[in-house]
C-alpha cells in the first residue's frame, strides 16, 4: 500500500514538472511572439514591407562612394518615394521607409537615422542632412499631427535631433547647426503622486519659418514657433514664440536685438558667397 502511494506520488510530481515545463514553453513563445510582433510594428509598415526593406538594406546599404550613392538611388526607389535625384550614402538607416519622400537633390550623409511612422517624414529638394542627425516621428500613441516636413535649400545639421510626434514644419533655407534639437512632445508631471510615465504628452507641434539660422546645440520645445528671418544663438532653449527678424538667446531665449540692427558696425568684414 505504501509503495502504491509512493509510485502515485512520484507519478503525480512527474506530471506536475512535465505540466509546469509545458507551461513555461508556451509562456516563453507567448512572450517571443509579442516581442517580435512589437519589434515588426516599429520598424515597417507590415511584414511584407519590412522584408523589402531589409533585403534592400542587406544588399545595397554597405556600398561606399558614388558608386553605392548610384545604386541606392535607383534601387531605394522601391522601399521609398523620391522625386527626381536623391543621394544616400552609405549607412544610412531607414525605418517606415515606405512613409518617406525625399525631393529632388536631397543628400543624407553617412549615419543618418530616419523613422518615419504614419504621417511620415518629407524632405524638400536641395535640402543635405548631415552626418548623425536623427529624424523620429516615433507615433505609436496615434497622435493626429505627427510627422516632419522640411523645405527646400536647407540644411539639417550634424548629430541633430528633430522628434516629430506632435508634428515638426521647417521651411525653405532654414539651418541648424550641429546638436541642435526640434522636440515636438513633453511629458506631463503634474501629479506628485503618479509616475510620469503615466501622466500622458503633450505634443503641440513646433514650426520653423523660412530662412532661419539655429545655432549649435539650441534646443526648440514643443509648442513654439520661430518666425521668419530669425536666429536664435548657439545653446539657447527656445519656450516661447519668437516674432520674425529676431535675433534671441538664452535660457530661457529672450530678445537680444532685431536682424538688421547695428549692421554696419561690420563694413571691413571679408564676406564670402
Amino acid at each position: 500500500m505504501l509503495r502504491q502511494g509512493v509510485v502515485k506520488s512520484k507519478a503525480w510530481n512527474y506530471f506536475l514538472t512535465h505540466l509546469s515545463v509545458a507551461s513555461s514553453r508556451v509562456s516563453l513563445k507567448t512572450s517571443f511572439s509579442q516581442s517580435i510582433s512589437l519589434y515588426l510594428i516599429r520598424q515597417a509598415d507590415g511584414f511584407g514591407r519590412y522584408v523589402l526593406e531589409q533585403i534592400c538594406f542587406i544588399l545595397f546599404g554597405w556600398i561606399p562612394t558614388f558608386l553605392g550613392i548610384a545604386i541606392r538611388g535607383i534601387f531605394y526607389r522601391l522601399i521609398l518615394h523620391i522625386q527626381g535625384w536623391a543621394a544616400i550614402e552609405n549607412g544610412v538607416r531607414l525605418r517606415y521607409a515606405s512613409n518617406i519622400h525625399l525631393g529632388n537633390k536631397v543628400y543624407l550623409d553617412q549615419n543618418v537615422y530616419l523613422h518615419a511612422c504614419p504621417k511620415g517624414i518629407d524632405i524638400g529638394s536641395n535640402t543635405i542632412v548631415m552626418h548623425g542627425a536623427v529624424l523620429h516621428v516615433y507615433n505609436f500613441r496615434g497622435l493626429p499631427n505627427a510627422g516632419i516636413k522640411i523645405g527646400s535649400d536647407s540644411l539639417i545639421g550634424e548629430y541633430t535631433v528633430i522628434r516629430g510626434q506632435g508634428g515638426v514644419t521647417i521651411g525653405n533655407r532654414v539651418y541648424t547647426s550641429p546638436f541642435t534639437q526640434i522636440l515636438a512632445v513633453n511629458h506631463v508631471f503634474d501629479d506628485p503622486d503618479r509616475p510620469f510615465i503615466e501622466q500622458g504628452i503633450t505634443a503641440e507641434g513646433i514650426t520653423v519659418e523660412d530662412d532661419v539660422w539655429l545655432g549649435a546645440g539650441a534646443i526648440l520645445t514643443d509648442g513654439v514657433r520661430v518666425g521668419h528671418h530669425s536666429i536664435v544663438a548657439a545653446g539657447a532653449v527656445v519656450t516661447r514664440d519668437v516674432e520674425p527678424f529676431s535675433v534671441v538667446g538664452g535660457i530661457p531665449a529672450r530678445l537680444i536685438s532685431r536682424v538688421g540692427q547695428g549692421k554696419t558696425a561690420h563694413d571691413n568684414r571679408n564676406i564670402f558667397y
